[in-house]
C-alpha cells in the first residue's frame, strides 16, 4: 500500500474537528472517518484547543514576560558602555603589541 503524501491542514478545519471531537455527541471513531483524519490527530489537536481556549479571550500565560523594561534596557546599555571604556583604556596600557591599530 503506497503512503499518501503529507497533509497540511488550515487552521479553521483543525478547529472543526477539534470542536466536533469537543462535543462528544459522536465517538472519535467516526469523526475520524468523516474529516478522513487519524484519531491521534484528532485527540491532539482537541488538547490544543482546550490548552489554548484561554488564548481566543485575550487572556495571556501568567508565566510568559512581555519583556525588559525601558528602564532596563538603559541600565544595560550604560554598564556596557562602562565596560567598553574600560577594557579600551586597560588594552591601551598593555605592554607589547596593542590590540589598537
Amino acid at each position: 500500500m503506497p503512503r499518501r503524501p503529507r497533509r497540511n491542514h488550515s487552521p479553521a478545519f483543525k478547529a472543526k474537528v477539534a470542536l466536533e471531537a469537543l462535543k462528544g455527541e459522536q465517538p472519535l471513531i467516526e469523526i475520524a472517518e468523516r474529516f478522513d483524519v487519524h484519531p491521534n490527530q484528532i485527540t491532539k489537536w482537541k488538547r490544543q484547543l482546550v490548552e489554548h481556549a484561554a488564548a481566543a479571550f485575550g487572556e495571556t500565560d501568567p508565566g510568559t514576560k512581555e519583556g525588559p523594561t525601558i528602564a532596563e534596557l538603559h541600565a544595560k546599555i550604560g554598564a556596557l558602555t562602562m565596560e567598553n571604556d574600560f577594557l579600551s583604556v586597560a588594552l591601551g596600557r598593555v605592554n607589547g603589541t596593542s590590540a589598537k591599530r
